[in-house]
């Protein structure tokens, strides 16, 4: 088969022109371009243990902790004695991880985006001072404990409680799906006051009235562990609560940079995939032929290219509004839903253009098809970012019947 295209492994930075067909990022440079190739690196460092890992539902920390050594635990924060990290090396390095690993990419999602940065949007600078850096480090693990068992998508209605109690808060609720809840050492914990407003305060996990237990049972996200917490008359110090949190809103400022990023994961997944199933049909050979003969098959590869290319203007265009600090909520939201939509569909061709051994692990795709459900899921639903955007364009809200 001497006339049998043959697939290159694209080696180099930017991406392969046949994934970045618009060559979109073919501006990076200079220190993003560095932290670009870190991430990389890295993951070609974690990349023969990710299969094993998720198929066990283990949560390898030591592979966790090798991404800190690297600098690459820190979702753009300042941190003294750490080199800058801008918004736009931020974001490709949550690309990057995500195309290898949902779980991996959640777990330091989990770590930098969220739980530092609540540490670091509105905590004082004390706080900042005492955890940031050891974070980074991974010397303490955090969790982000807001959704609750019956409090996912209106986790504004939040039922956790925090009593003042002379110069201790007394916390009492429950939380659930929190990532790092039950293998971390401190959980920022988001309850309401008794004047109704919300409070976020950090909670050592090993404190008494703390229980966590490890969600079992997961098809999706094997490679981190979430938990479901109960939290019985704990008791934080009143240095333990973030100054800057006194309201819901206060709370959004963190979770619109983590749909941002989920966005971004979105299309790391979508992009090894499509990568993926561009290999495979380019080597598999059927009735005589190799797979890109069909026509079919290039009319899926084409459907394929045409999601992943729309996925990288979203994210490309997502990145100036965010650098230029112009950034919407609802413009967050669309790119959200619309990334995670997009790569289902490229996983869905991908696992189907591999046949029977589409759903092996050592191929990849499956893992990347049953975790982008979780993307789709996760920091908002797709009904509930689409109802934003609904309520942007149309003016009615319609977020209750």
């Amino acid at each position: 088969m001497a006339d049998t295209p043959q697939f290159t492994e694209f080696q180099g930075i930017p991406l392969d022109p046949r994934t970045d067909y618009y060559r979109i990022f073919d501006d990076v440079d200079g220190a993003d371009l560095e932290w670009w190739k870190k991430a990389r690196d890295f993951c070609e460092f974690a990349r023969p243990s990710i299969n094993e890992a998720w198929e066990k539902a283990e949560y390898n920390i030591p592979g966790a902790e090798e991404a800190a050594r690297r600098g690459l635990i820190r979702d753009g924060i300042d941190i003294e004695g750490e080199p800058e990290m801008s918004i736009r090396a931020k974001r490709l390095i949550g690309f990057e991880i995500s195309r290898l690993d949902a779980s991996t990419a959640t777990a330091l999602g989990v770590q930098a985006g969220l739980a530092m940065q609540s540490i670091n949007l509105l905590g004082s600078e004390e706080q900042k001072k005492k955890y940031l850096k050891p974070m980074s480090l991974m010397e303490i693990r955090g969790a982000f404990a807001l959704t609750e068992p019956d409090h996912g998508s209106d986790s504004i209605a939040l039922e956790t409680s925090a009593v003042r109690d002379g110069d201790e808060w007394v916390i009492n609720g429950e939380k659930k799906w929190i990532g790092h809840g039950s293998v971390g050492h401190i959980t920022v914990v988001y309850a309401r006051m008794e004047d109704g407003n919300v409070g976020a305060f950090i909670v050592d996990q090993d404190q008494e009235g703390y229980d966590a237990e490890t969600i079992t049972g997961k098809a999706a996200l094997r490679g981190i562990p979430q938990a479901h917490i109960k939290l019985n008359n704990v008791r934080v110090s009143d240095d333990r609560r973030l100054p800057g949190c006194r309201s819901f809103r206060d709370t959004a400022q963190v979770l619109m940079a983590t749909r941002i990023g989920v966005a971004w994961s979105a299309f790391g997944l979508a992009v090894d995939c499509y990568e993926k199933a561009l290999k495979y049909a380019s080597e598999r050979v059927q009735f005589g032929r190799p797979l890109i003969k069909n026509q079919i098959i290039q009319q899926r590869l084409s459907d394929m290219l045409m999601d992943v290319t729309s996925l990288a203007l979203y994210c490309k265009r997502l990145l100036e509004l965010e650098e230029a600090g112009t950034l919407t909520e609802q413009q967050a939201a669309l790119a959200k839903v619309h990334g995670t939509r997009a790569a289902r569909r490229v996983a869905a061709n991908a696992r189907d253009m591999f046949g029977g051994v589409g759903i092996l692990l050592e191929n990849d795709v499956m893992r990347h098809m049953a975790d982008v459900e979780t993307l789709h899921t996760y920091e908002g639903t797709d009904t509930m970012q689409s109802l934003i955007v609904g309520k942007s364009i149309t003016g009615v809200g319609a977020f209750t019947s």
